[in-house]
């Protein structure tokens, strides 16, 4: 029995509207979890085809072994394309997946308000526009609410459950409940732009776009420090790619648009570029990088072999890097510590032999944050198992130093990639910003922590939440990244949340006491 199920009688009856890729593959999670499942189409003859591309898709199953012969003729035998909404009618979930057009929208649910019974649960998958303002033309809107489904449904488990304004709580419920015994993962969240995770993932792409923007690195290195250093599942090139630029960029545009143009949320003209060129990624051949047949792909920039230093005296301090030393030390370079010194960071140093510093990125560049000649290093989810480390020189920076430098993190296991210095690199400032818009969020009742780091997780692949992942970086450090990238960029793209200030406020409370 499931959440729509009525009385003692068979799963209740799914309508799915719209039959392109992500209708095509809600039908077929609705159906392999036992339900009949009715397909319409405007566009005459495409339910039909749907019905026949979702019959290859189960076969494909069975022939890999993940579902029975059997279970994929009963899956079959419930499928029924139909011609014209009126086929819809004994419907008590009907799911629209058409394009992200609102007054089609509204006018698809008017229509389907006339048709299906008042007890019938009406859900959009939309991903960016208002459920609120979709509700907003029908007699009952208390009944449709937001499943937004991630492409491809069959594969990803997050589905955000979401509310609009008039949406009733007990239409939430049987929708979550529903969607739960489906074996799908929901997460619960208000009806705001970008829901949870097209809202928190914004810095995810933006801050690698400006990154190369501003000539700090090539989209390779960016893409190779966030996979091998963040511990990121792919850079944000090359997901973009595989989304499609012209997807990625309308979803930004859209978001930033809703939010009245939020300097936080603000498109990248170099994407935009992109999308008006027609350069949209795998679908049409080329986007940040050429996806023809044969096309080489570019390596991220490494340096060279360098030698390390045979001693470092580390100014410790309480910060991210903190595991550092013992991995210096375990390489076998002599490890000196000395008492802070009254310039020291709160995230400590490394003194390198000629006096140059290495230290952990703290949002200011290595030429303006630092009082003697430092180079930078990125912020890395563990750097133990980190294989990639990024450095950024000051302009001061001598170029033996920078290769001891080098040579140190090569000491490690690590392969370096210089990149220019730009303020907070290219992890810690994704991060940071991940952070705080997820904080920021949580404070707004979007949704709750546990929902937010579990989206993040499911729906993009983080490899942990960004509530969890600020936490243990610490709120004053994930602050003082923000404070000092506000100051290097005035613009209050970067001014931090007044919900990290308090956590962080909470935090030096805590310490100081």
């Amino acid at each position: 029995m499931t959440a729509i199920d009525r009385g003692t009688g068979p799963a209740g009856i799914v309508a799915v509207v719209g039959t392109g890729t992500m209708g095509q593959g809600i039908a077929q999670v609705a159906l392999v979890a036992g339900h009949p499942v009715r397909l319409y189409d405007a566009a005459p003859g495409r339910a039909a085809q749907a019905a026949d591309a979702i019959a290859a898709r189960l076969e494909r199953l069975v022939a890999k072994g993940r579902l029975a012969p059997a279970a994929r003729d009963a899956a079959l035998g419930r499928l029924t394309p139909v011609a014209g909404l009126a086929g819809l009618a004994d419907a008590e979930l009907a799911i629209e997946a058409i394009l992200e057009d609102l007054g089609a929208k509204q006018q698809l649910f008017t229509a389907l308000e006339s048709v299906v019974s008042d007890g019938c649960l009406l859900a959009t998958n939309t991903s960016s526009l208002s459920v609120t303002a979709v509700a907003g033309a029908l007699r009952c809107p208390g009944r449709l609410l937001g499943l937004h489904f991630f492409n491809p449904a069959p594969l990803l488990p997050l589905v955000e459950v979401v509310s609009g304004f008039a949406t009733e709580e007990a239409a939430a419920d049987r929708a979550y409940e529903t969607v739960a015994a489906w074996g799908k993962t929901p997460v619960r969240c208000a009806d705001t732009p970008g829901f949870i995770v097209n809202r928190i993932a914004r810095p995810f792409y933006a801050e690698a776009f400006r990154v190369h923007e501003e000539g700090a690195a090539d989209p390779a290195t960016v893409d190779a420090v966030l996979r091998e250093c963040g511990g990121f599942a792919m850079g944000p090139f090359e997901l973009t790619d595989l989304i499609g630029q012209d997807v990625n960029e309308a979803v930004t545009r859209s978001v930033w648009e809703a939010m009245f143009h939020d300097p936080r949320f603000t498109p990248s003209l170099a994407q935009r570029r992109l999308v008006d060129a027609g350069l949209y990624g795998r679908k049409s051949g080329r986007g940040w990088y050429d996806h023809a047949e044969g096309a080489p792909r570019p390596e991220p920039h490494t340096a060279e072999p360098c030698r390390a230093p045979e001693k470092v005296a580390v100014h410790e301090g309480a910060g991210p890097a903190r595991e550092l030393p013992r991995l210096i030390e375990e390489a076998g370079i002599t490890v000196t510590r000395e008492a802070p010194a009254p310039d020291t960071p709160p995230g400590g140093f490394i003194a390198l032999p000629d006096g140059t510093r290495l230290a952990l990125t703290d949002g200011s560049s290595a030429t303006t944050g630092s009082p003697v000649p430092c180079v930078r290093f990125d912020l890395a989810l563990d750097y133990r198992a980190a294989t990639r480390i990024a450095l950024a020189p000051a302009e001061t920076v001598a170029p033996d130093a920078l290769e001891s430098a080098i040579g140190l993190f090569q000491a490690l296991g690590k392969q370096v990639s210089v990149i220019e210095d730009v303020p907070g690199m290219i992890v810690a400032r994704t991060v940071a910003m991940l952070a705080d818009f997820a904080l920021d969020a949580a404070a707004r009742r979007v949704a709750s922590p546990e929902d937010i780091d579990t989206a993040m997780r499911l729906g993009v692949n983080y490899p942990r939440g960004p509530l969890r992942w600020g936490s243990e970086l610490g709120a004053r450090w994930v602050r003082d990244v923000m404070l000092n990238l506000h100051q290097a960029y005035p613009t209050g793209r970067y001014a931090p949340s007044q919900p990290l200030m308090r956590r962080a406020a909470a935090e030096e409370e805590l310490f100081s006491s």
